[in-house]
C-alpha cells in the first residue's frame, strides 16, 4: 500500500468542502488512468493538487511526462471535475 498521497487542498475549502470532495474524485481518476497506463512511478512524482477558483494546479517533485498531464486534463475535464481544461503544472 503506497502512503505518501499528494496534499490536496482548495481555495475557499472552509466554506466550499465540495472543492475537497471534487479533488478527492479527480485524483482517483487520474490514479486510474495510470494504472491503466502501466504507469505505477505517478503518484511518486506527484506533491499537490489545488484547486484555484476552477483551475487545477498540480504540483510535481519531478518533471511529468506528456501522457501524466494529460491525466489530470481528463480527469479535470470530466464530469467528476470541473468540466474545464484549466490545468497548471508546476514542477
Amino acid at each position: 500500500m503506497f502512503l505518501d498521497h499528494p496534499t490536496i487542498t482548495a481555495t475557499n475549502s472552509q466554506t466550499e468542502p465540495d472543492r475537497i470532495e471534487r479533488l478527492d474524485r479527480v485524483y482517483g481518476y487520474a490514479m486510474a488512468l495510470a494504472d491503466v497506463d502501466g504507469n505505477p512511478g505517478f503518484v511518486e512524482k506527484l506533491t499537490q493538487i489545488h484547486d484555484h477558483k476552477g483551475t487545477l494546479i498540480v504540483f510535481w517533485h519531478a518533471p511529468p511526462t506528456e501522457a501524466e498531464r494529460e491525466y489530470w486534463t481528463r480527469a479535470w475535464s470530466s464530469r467528476v471535475g470541473d468540466g474545464t481544461t484549466a490545468v497548471v503544472h508546476e514542477v
